[in-house]
């Protein structure tokens, strides 16, 4: 399964599963990355951290352990 770390910009995907637990997990729901939520890639930093992304209507930026933990299919 690919993950939204291994996303490149200009990419959109659909969130499949957020692995992780406690604090770490509630807290990327929280902002709105929930199963089904639809994201758009729009910058990745030179160094991978962090990955700038557009998730129900604002952008977010997400550090790369982050978005290791969100399971998503590309469309």
């Amino acid at each position: 399964m690919a993950t939204l770390k291994d996303a490149r910009p200009g990419q959109t995907a659909v969130v499949s599963k957020i692995n992780g637990q406690g604090a770490v997990k509630r807290r990327v729901m929280e902002m709105g990355v929930t199963k089904g939520a639809q994201i758009y890639v729009r910058k990745v930093a030179p160094l991978g951290d962090p990955i700038e992304v557009t998730v129900r209507g604002y952008e977010l930026s997400l550090r790369k352990t982050d978005a290791e933990q969100i399971d998503v299919e590309y469309i």
